[in-house]
């Protein structure tokens, strides 16, 4: 019986593992702070390993006022930013939100230092999240 017991415990363990293992992950976080009270942009890199599709629907912040997921795209010639309800990251796959690109726009920010971090929240459709810390950086990225 305390064979059974042992086996089962260690193949729960095996489960856990797996379960962990398909959690998405992110790397490069960081927040440019601009000058004044002017909205700053999040960058960071989403990797999804599970096997499927991942949907990223939200970004929260205490250093900022309000967050949203926004896009950069070339529409007549024109380069605008948009909001977007949702990004999807393939099974298996990596997206940049990157200047030029998806990113986080971060309005009414509060407490932006370079050479600081801040704490990050991404919401998953499935109502999982993740919390992780971005680094603050000037107007240059650096």
């Amino acid at each position: 019986m305390a064979r059974r017991f042992l086996a089962a415990l260690l193949a729960g363990a095996g489960f856990a593992a797996c379960a962990v293992a398909a959690a998405p992950t992110v790397s490069d976080g960081w927040i440019r702070a601009l000058p004044g009270d002017s909205p700053a942009g999040g960058y960071f890199t989403l990797h999804n390993p599970g096997k499927t599709p991942l949907l990223l629907t939200g970004v929260s912040s205490p250093a900022c006022g309000m967050t949203m997921l926004h896009k950069t795209a070339k529409i007549d010639g024109t380069v605008r930013m948009m909001m977007v309800d949702n990004v999807a990251v393939p099974a298996g796959g990596t997206l940049r939100f990157q200047p030029g690109g998806y990113h986080v726009m971060c309005m009414n920010p509060n407490g932006l230092k370079p050479g600081t971090s801040v704490k990050v929240t991404l919401t998953f459709a499935d109502g999982a999240s993740l919390t992780t810390n971005f680094a603050v950086k000037n107007a240059m990225g650096q």
